[in-house]
């Protein structure tokens, strides 16, 4: 590459003269003539010439404009003709790759289309149109990707019109694997049938929804069923906040003491255990029902088990959830029985949706910055885009 491909990032220019007024005008031609593009005979000749004018990035506070002499080629050989064609510069565009890019690249970082169009002289609908295209280039990138080995399902909340969305996310890579419209396996049902490589998924990280442990049974037969520990244990601090309604209503709606029966017990400060334990002592039922609820606690959080470590806390936990079984918790008691495997894969695995529930927060702020999103192809697009993208680009 020459010294003036060095600069302007487009091999094989030779640079004639350069204006500065306004803006950086260059003139450039090239310096070979390339081999035939559809004999690659190398002897072509130049039937003709015409003056190309593009848009190619900012130096300084100026942005730099290239009139390209491109000389129109002939081949004896296959008797075709063809244009000269510039590295980093498309076919009937107007401004080059790398100029897109920069526009592309600023706008996604928060610069407006209005000060877009002072510092880069283009229009605002050209700034939305190049951002488009940027992020279907960015989905194409990651197209008929097969599924990832662990995976995170997860609902957010769409528009009231169209419903719910379900989130896959790969677990490995921290990174949106795709979003479908629906939670239901009628709505997802088509989608999951064509998912590429879902055979290979290993591990399913959900909450406890029976819908979406249906929906792996049937889509993902070789992966396994892991619970959510957040959701896991806030579904056992729901229970327990109900249980102490149905029995003391006034003290419910002590804040203070909400705060308290929320944390973990090794949490509390001995002032606070004092105050606690003075409460429950007036109540023994659920004094009783306090410390069931913090046993199997110190149960669930238990996680990156042996198989024999995992072995020797099974039949604590099902002690347990037996004696939950003869108490007001037992309906927590038959959800735990019910998801017992799932709630069990925590303790070898420390995987959770916790970074779904993170990715859900920035589809939350995109759509906001959008002002909602009524189309979901559109929505879909731009959280790939955001948070589906592994930072990889071709430049050309």
């Amino acid at each position: 590459m020459s010294l003036a491909g060095n600069i302007l990032g487009i091999s094989d220019l030779e640079v004639e003269r350069v204006d500065r007024d306004r803006g950086i005008e260059v003139y450039a031609r090239p310096t070979s003539r390339p081999a035939c593009i559809y004999c690659q005979h190398k002897g072509v000749r130049i039937k003709a010439t015409y003056q190309r004018t593009l848009k190619h990035t900012r130096q300084g506070n100026q942005v730099m404009t290239l009139h390209l002499t491109c000389p129109k080629y002939h081949c004896p050989q296959c008797r075709r003709y063809f244009r000269h064609r510039f590295k980093g510069v498309r076919p009937r565009f107007r401004a080059s790759e790398a100029f897109r890019l920069e526009v592309f690249e600023a706008h996604d970082g928060g610069v407006t289309q209005r000060k877009l169009t002072l510092t880069h002289s283009i229009s605002p609908a050209t700034v939305e149109r190049w951002y488009q295209n940027h992020c279907r280039l960015r989905r194409s990138e990651r197209a008929n990707r097969p599924c990832p080995k662990v995976l995170g399902i997860d609902e957010h909340f769409f528009t009231r019109k169209r419903g719910y969305a379900t989130t896959l996310v790969d677990l490995k890579r921290n990174k949106v694997f795709d979003v479908v419209l629906g939670r239901s396996e009628a709505s997802l049902g088509r989608y999951l049938k064509a998912l590429p490589g879902r055979d290979n998924v290993r591990l399913i990280v959900m909450d406890m929804s029976e819908t979406y442990r249906a929906i792996a049974r049937r889509y993902f037969p070789n992966a396994m069923i892991v619970a959510d520990r957040f959701h896991v244990i806030r579904l056992v601090n729901q229970h327990f906040l109900k249980a102490w309604q149905d029995h003391d209503p006034e003290g419910r709606k002590n804040r203070g003491l909400i705060s308290l029966m929320r944390r973990h017990e090794w949490r509390l400060s001995p002032e606070q255990r004092d105050n606690l334990g003075t409460y429950l002592n007036a109540f023994p039922v659920l004094n009783a029902l306090y410390e069931a609820k913090q046993r199997l606690n110190r149960l669930l959080l238990l996680k990156t088990l042996t198989r024999k470590r995992a072995e020797r806390a099974l039949p604590k936990l099902l002690r347990l959830i037996k004696q939950l079984h003869a108490s007001p918790l037992h309906r927590l008691a038959n959800t735990l029985t019910s998801w017992l495997e799932p709630v069990t894969a925590m303790w070898r695995f420390s995987k959770s949706n916790g970074v779904t529930e993170g990715f859900h927060n920035k589809m939350e702020m995109m759509s906001r910055r959008a002002y909602g999103f009524r189309n979901f192809e559109n929505y879909r697009l731009r959280v790939l885009t955001h948070c589906g993208w592994d930072g990889i680009i071709n430049r050309v």
